[in-house]
């Protein structure tokens, strides 16, 4: 299958970068890692299976002619000084090219302590707009993974409403993240024409 003339691809990085290597999403990876490299693996660790991944994942983005990066992480990356070390040694280690780079944490994070890791290390703060506000409200990576769950299917009220929220950002990118992604993408996409004629 070809991509429509224009499209344009956006993708995760890879949970080998973002993930400890007893996450759950871990049972559906096809390489067999040493034991050595589970203890290495994931939370921006400066390590070569971290490094390793991030190389891959920058293959596939250059690949794809991809613009964004989403380093999605999961609640168990809390607000310690050691991932936010390692969040900052990771990406003013990169090469970082011409690459967006959105970081979705999730669990307990302090709004400011976002903004200010997002301001110094150039990230977009990637969120789901309808339970958290974005801490870069001019560069907006929202991901909407479903009111009540990945079964949830936006009403037009819903996605009007989020239309209206871009309306003040210069720069924005939606994912639907639900079982109903591509009707619910569509719709929302002529709801945005709508808004914005």
């Amino acid at each position: 299958m070809n991509a429509p003339r224009g499209f344009e691809f956006t993708l995760k990085a890879w949970q080998l970068i973002t993930h400890e290597a007893k996450s759950p999403t871990y049972k559906r990876l096809k390489k067999n890692l040493t034991e050595e490299e589970r203890n290495e693996a994931g939370y921006f660790k400066s390590t070569r299976i971290v490094q390793e991944a991030w190389a891959a994942t920058l293959s596939c983005a250059k690949a794809l002619k991809a613009r964004a990066i989403l380093f999605q992480c999961p609640a168990s990356f809390r607000q310690t000084g050691e991932n936010i070390a390692n969040l900052a040694r990771f990406f003013s280690s990169i090469k970082r090219e011409k690459f967006i780079y959105c970081w979705e944490p999730r669990g307990e994070w302090d709004s400011q302590l976002v903004r200010s890791i997002c301001a110094d290390l150039n990230l977009w703060h990637a969120v789901d707009p309808f339970a958290q506000r974005t801490e870069t409200p001019d560069k907006c990576y929202f991901r909407l993974h479903g009111r009540k769950g990945w079964r949830y299917r936006y009403e037009d009220g819903e996605l009007t409403e989020l239309a209206v929220m871009l309306r003040k950002s210069k720069n924005a990118y939606v994912f639907f993240n639900n079982i109903h992604m591509t009707e619910d993408a569509l719709r929302f996409k002529t709801i945005v024409e709508e808004v914005r004629s």
